[in-house]
């Protein structure tokens, strides 16, 4: 098997005696042995088998499986959420004393571990501006350790050549972590351009439906065997069910992508051209800044658009308040187009200058472009910028 679609749909499962057409579920806490020659194995890792839930089950061994070959990663691990992936991954391969470099643009929880979280153990970092790569030369110390980002960026969809950051960690013998959620990895595999690891939010696209919380990372061996033994004792677990659920959607995945893309782009080309709004943001759109940097590296350009409307902070927060289709929700890459307004809400934390820094403008609305027709999700749009 070599081709997406096909990985997706048929990494399975060895069947059981019942010889089940779909994975059944393996709702089970613990795992029986057959003597105490087994179990004693098990436990000293002589042989592989299921143990415990919070160490392995079937479902959560099949979805890793999955997502291991669908990036092209020698393995992987599953968690109980995205940010439960970027933490195992941090405290897994970081200690007392290490630096990070980090893109400035991320999402609000990732930006807290960074700033708040890892400093409470002597762990330093430094943001450092996507666009001006000899700033990135400037900001290595002796004791960084790890470079971490995501491209597209959350909430601006900003690029970063993975090509250029993968020959600059290589040079540098840092590890490159990059977040892959917006992407998914139908439309971009990292470890093609030297990340070491990748991580997932598996709560978005790779569900697409808004029904479960998941986390999924994968990467070289000898990283997840590090990121594996922490997680075994500090327990970040997926939940069987859920891994269950994860993995049928995979199956999925690359025809809602292709409807997620083309629906996003119609509306960035229709947006461009509306006189409510100031700057449209879409990777696949020629006037985006990384435009040929997309291209290179992306199948398409993903399922977010943001766009700037005239008015700040308070024209942003009544465009949400006058949409009458799209959802208002903490959630993204669901069938379900959602608006949200970061200034107001998932950054709001932030400083107006951490804001401006990270490229989100007071007016700066996010769009996760949905499953439904195009048109319906224009027409709602536009309502609501007509009516500001």
């Amino acid at each position: 098997m070599k081709n997406f679609e096909t990985i997706a749909i048929r990494t399975q499962t060895e069947r059981s005696q019942f010889n089940e057409h779909a994975t059944p579920l393996h709702l089970t806490s613990s795992f029986v042995f057959d003597d105490a020659e087994q179990m004693r194995a098990l436990f000293s890792d002589e042989i592989e088998g299921n143990i415990y839930s919070r160490f392995s089950n079937p479902n959560t061994t099949e979805l890793i499986d999955k997502i291991r070959r669908l990036e092209g990663a020698e393995a992987g691990w599953a968690t109980a959420t995205g940010m439960a992936a970027v933490f195992t991954s941090f405290g897994a391969l970081l200690k007392q004393g290490d630096h990070v470099l980090a893109c400035r643009s991320i999402f609000g929880s990732s930006h807290t571990i960074l700033t708040k979280i890892l400093p409470k153990w002597g762990i330093d970092f430094t943001y450092v501006d996507i666009h001006e790569t000899e700033k990135w030369q400037d900001a290595v110390r002796e004791n960084t350790k790890l470079v971490f980002v995501e491209t597209p960026t959350n909430p601006g969809v900003d690029i970063i050549d993975l090509e250029w950051l993968g020959q600059f960690s290589q040079a540098h013998q840092l590890l490159l972590v990059v977040d892959n959620c917006f992407a998914t990895p139908y439309l971009q595999q990292p470890i093609r351009f030297g990340a070491d690891l990748v991580i997932h939010s598996a709560t978005k696209y790779l569900d697409g439906q808004g029904r479960v919380l998941g986390g999924l990372i994968a990467g070289k061996q000898r990283l997840i065997d590090e990121i594996q033994a922490f997680a075994r004792h500090s327990g970040p677990a997926l939940s069987p069910f859920n891994a269950w659920v994860i993995s049928k959607s995979l199956e999925t995945l690359a025809v809602r992508m292709d409807r997620h893309c083309d629906n996003a782009l119609r509306l960035a080309q229709w947006l461009e051209k509306h006189p409510e709004v100031e700057l449209v943001k879409y990777p696949f759109l020629p006037s985006h800044p990384k435009y040929e940097v997309a291209k290179k590296q992306m199948k398409a350009g993903g399922g977010i658009v943001t766009f700037v409307v005239k008015g700040g902070v308070e024209q942003g927060k009544r465009f949400l308040d006058r949409l009458q289709m799209l959802s208002l929700t903490a959630n993204l890459g669901d069938t379900r187009s959602i608006a949200t307004h970061p200034a107001s809400t998932t950054h709001s934390k932030l400083s107006e200058e951490e804001r401006l820094e990270a490229g989100i403008l007071p007016g700066l609305i996010r769009i996760s472009v949905g499953l439904e027709h195009v048109e319906d999700i224009i027409q709602d749009i536009d309502h609501a910028l007509k009516t500001t």
